[in-house]
């Protein structure tokens, strides 16, 4: 089994590389760093479809975990193109950082961000690679538990994104901060059922041989939404465009897994 998961996982890597090679060049021809995000999303699709025809397990637990994965992969990829083509040629603040620290640099280090991105999509696929590979016939109570948290993610990070364009779009809302739906009871509930993805896929691939080594992939997603690309830099980002309006939403609401408000805590006076 470890043979044909090499010679499945090779050909993904080199798709990924030559994928990320491409986007590159394409973003510096564009002017835009931000197509990475669509490509990046949209390319585990292929990815899910390769993994089924090219591996020999049960034919019904291939094609789940394939339809999963597309799903997941166009629905994002396609809600990122829309996001970042709007605001073409403007790029993302995100990467206009990128851009400064980078400065003359910026080719090299961009191939380099861009090639670790490849280098995500190979290890970020194992759950599927896993599971296709799996002989056993039958889907099994906890592959079936995966299915229902990967849809229970997939509603809720569509829903996420939907309220937050919704409110985005509404010209009285400029410069707010949105509190509807979803975003009242967490700060980034996208990123939450983002990460909620990922451990539906280990979920279902965990009960496949070598599975619970796929544990790596959500715990790396949480790894970077929390402290790497997602919450802190949004964080930053939005304290400084809505400033004390930020700061009193921190103070009340849950930066990650969705939870009820806190009371807002009383001005202290301290007598002189």
């Amino acid at each position: 089994m470890l043979t044909e998961f090499l010679n499945a996982l090779w050909p993904v890597a080199v798709f990924a590389v030559s994928l990320m090679f491409f986007i590159w060049w394409l973003a510096l021809r564009v002017n835009n760093l931000g197509i990475v995000d669509i490509a990046w999303s949209a390319a585990f699709a292929p990815v899910a479809i390769f993994c089924a025809l090219a591996t020999h397990g049960d034919p019904a637990r291939r094609w789940l975990i394939c339809t999963m994965a597309a799903l997941w992969s166009l629905r994002l990829g396609t809600h990122l193109y829309f996001r970042v083509t709007g605001h073409h040629p403007q790029e993302d603040v995100r990467y206009g950082q990128m851009r400064v620290q980078w400065g003359g640099s910026l080719k090299s280090k961009a191939l380099i961000f861009f090639e670790l991105q490849a280098a995500l999509i190979v290890l970020l696929s194992t759950p599927f690679l896993v599971a296709c590979l799996n002989p056993r016939p039958g889907i099994s109570t906890l592959e079936w538990a995966g299915v229902g948290g990967w849809f229970v993610a997939l509603v809720g990070e569509s829903l996420a994104d939907r309220q937050l364009k919704a409110f985005r779009s509404r010209p009285e809302n400029h410069g707010k901060v949105c509190q509807t739906g979803l975003w009242n009871y967490s700060r980034h509930p996208n990123y939450f059922f983002e990460w909620l993805v990922w451990v539906a896929f280990f979920l279902f691939a965990w009960d496949s041989p070598g599975g619970c080594w796929t544990v790596l992939c959500p715990a790396l997603m949480l790894f970077f939404l929390l402290r790497v690309t997602g919450i802190p830099l949004t964080e930053e980002l939005s304290l400084k465009s809505k400033g004390d309006a930020y700061r009193e939403y921190q103070s009340t609401t849950s930066a990650f897994v969705p939870w009820f408000k806190k009371k807002k805590q009383p001005a202290q006076f301290h007598e002189r």
